[in-house]
Formats: structure tokens, C-alpha cells, sequence
């Protein structure tokens, strides 16, 4: 397998997601490539989420910080330049990823620091996470990426990110700081040059090869422009607020779920579904399913299983969805 590496030497979040998006659809085949970037006083925001309910917009705006949005599922995230951002880029047949999360893993290590994995996205040491980390994947084409708390100021998560009590909870928090540490309280040596030297080291020897930077001439700036001019777009940041006349939210297992409607003489006129969930396709399409139907919990039902019968979405969490709508009764 070829091995290829990049590393970022801006901080606009808007060009770094684009740089993302642009090597996700060029990887070649048998080619895996890491990206190493960083983003300056920014939140990012899973594909399927509310901004207006996971962020306090107005302040980070006011701070001067970014809003940004990633095309991969998961949670709101804070990013400032005491935080690495990884990405693994590959085809199907190139993309394992355990053997990327181990990569994360044997990096650290270089510096004395023991870590594992826990679920599907999140790498701790001492039962506190420092990497939290989401996926994508689509026409064949897939990329791991997530973050490396180095030493972020940990004050900028509670005074941007609107945590709800549930997912708290459901963690067994009290708050979203004491779940969460800086890699630098454990090794005070560690920095980001260093740490990137460490990932591209771990890279070849977990993947058994000698990564090469990525040529210059295998990217095109006008079509990266073209993905910043996207990801910096008010539609793709903040889409727009639902004038909505009803509401249903619930915290499951595999994430927070609102369901949103604008009703009309009892049709849906329009509704939006919000999640933090890892898996993407089936909540991003259900608003558009919605829209006409009447409002009654038994056709949203029907067009609920209807959506499911045409877009993967695991049994658990179809379950989940049609048991809140029938809780409801509507």
C-alpha cells in the first residue's frame, strides 16, 4: 500500500475541511493518505446538527471565532492551536480503521503515554478521552479524521458548546471539561511539530511502509477553492432556522435525536431532523421525506419505514426514531 502524507500550513477551518473533501475524492488506489491540520478558535459541528442548539454562535462570532460544519456525523468540537486535527483518507480496500486508530495510539506512546480505544470514536488515557474521532463514507471513498488535545484552552468548551444535560448524563459527567484532558498535563515535552513527527513515524510502521509527502502537483487549487467556497457558504453553515410548531427530542444510546415540524392546517410544511449520531444518511433524509405528509404520528410512521426500506439505518436506531414518534401520538 502506498503511503502518502500532507500537513496543513493554514488555519482558516474553511480551507482545511476543503483540502479534506478535495484529497477524499483523489486518493488513489491502494494509497492511504494522513493529513495533518489545525484550525484557529473554531467550533465544527457534525453534518446532521443544529448549530442554534449545539453552539453559542452569537459569542464564538463575537469572539471572532468560525462556525464550521464537517460533512462526517458526531458531535460539536472546539479546535484552537494547542489541537492537531488527523485525517486518514482512503479507497475501501486501503481503509482499516483499527489499524488507523492505532497509529493515533503508538504516537503517544512516543511520549510515555498509555491510551486506548473506547467505543467506536473516542481514545482515552486514565479514563479521560484526548481524541475524539468521526467517519465518512461514500461512493467507495472513506475518511477517518478526529482531534488531538494537546493543550487547548478547556474554557473555550463550556462557553461555546451548549452541552445538553442529557448527554451528560448519559456519560456519567457532570460537566463536559471533566471528561476531557490535554495530552500536555501528561507530558509536559509534548508539542505539535513533534507530535506530527511521531503520527508520520507511527504511520509507516502500523501500515508497514515509508510514508512520502504528497506531491504538489496532485492538488488543484481551483477546485479546493471551490470545496473553501462551500464550507465557508452561510447554507452550509448554519442552513436555516425552522420556524417550527412542534418538537420532539430524545437523548439513545446512539445519540440525541429532535425531529422538528412546521405545521400548517395539519400538514407538514416542512421539518428537520437533527442528530449527533455517528451513522449520517438516514437522519439527513428524513426531513425531506416529511415534508406533505399529514401530521400524525401513523404517517410519519409509514413514511419513516417507507425511508428505511431505501437508506441503510441500523434496526436500534430506526426502533428508537418510530418509538418516539408513536410515543408521542400525534
Amino acid at each position: 500500500m502506498k503511503l502518502s502524507f500532507i500537513l496543513s500550513d493554514r488555519t482558516n477551518p474553511y480551507w482545511n475541511l476543503a483540502l479534506e473533501e478535495y484529497l477524499l475524492w483523489n486518493v488513489e488506489e491502494d494509497e492511504c493518505i494522513l493529513y495533518l491540520w489545525q484550525n484557529r478558535h473554531t467550533v465544527v459541528i457534525g453534518i446532521n446538527q443544529n448549530p442554534w442548539k449545539e453552539v453559542h454562535v452569537k459569542e464564538l462570532e463575537r469572539d471572532g471565532g468560525f462556525l464550521a460544519r464537517r460533512m462526517s456525523g458526531g458531535g460539536a468540537v472546539f479546535h484552537d492551536l494547542g489541537n492537531l486535527n488527523f485525517t486518514f483518507l482512503a479507497r475501501e480496500a486501503a481503509y482499516d480503521a483499527g489499524r488507523q486508530l492505532d497509529v493515533i495510539i503508538r504516537a503517544v506512546a512516543a511520549f510515555g503515554i498509555r491510551a486506548e480505544r473506547s467505543g467506536r470514536n473516542d481514545i482515552l488515557t486514565g479514563g479521560k478521552k484526548f481524541s475524539g474521532n468521526a467517519f465518512f463514507n461514500s461512493r467507495g471513498h472513506r475518511y477517518h479524521h478526529g482531534t488531538l488535545l494537546l493543550d487547548v484552552d478547556m474554557s473555550n468548551l463550556s462557553r461555546y458548546l451548549n452541552v445538553s444535560h442529557d448527554k451528560l448524563q448519559s456519560k456519567g459527567v457532570d460537566s463536559v471539561r471533566s471528561r476531557v484532558v490535554n495530552l500536555r498535563e501528561l507530558a509536559p515535552e509534548i508539542a505539535v511539530d513533534p507530535l506530527r513527527h511521531a503520527l508520520v513515524e507511527a504511520f509507516g510502521e502500523i501500515c508497514g511502509g515509508a510514508p512520502q509527502p504528497l506531491p504538489a502537483e496532485r492538488l488543484n487549487p481551483v477546485e479546493t477553492g471551490q470545496y473553501e467556497d462551500k464550507y465557508a457558504s452561510w447554507e452550509w453553515r448554519l442552513g436555516r432556522k425552522l420556524p417550527f410548531t412542534a418538537e420532539y427530542s430524545r437523548r439513545f444510546a446512539w445519540g440525541d435525536l429532535t425531529l422538528q415540524f412546521c405545521v400548517e392546517g395539519g400538514i407538514i410544511k416542512d421539518a428537520a431532523a437533527y442528530s449527533d449520531g455517528m451513522d449520517t444518511d438516514f437522519v439527513k433524509a428524513a426531513g425531506n421525506t416529511l415534508k406533505g405528509s399529514v401530521f400524525s404520528s401513523s404517517e410519519i410512521k409509514t413514511r419513516l419505514l417507507a425511508l428505511a426500506r431505501a437508506t441503510p439505518v441500523g434496526q436500534a436506531m430506526l426502533n428508537d426514531i418510530i418509538g418516539l414518534v408513536e410515543e408521542h401520538n400525534f
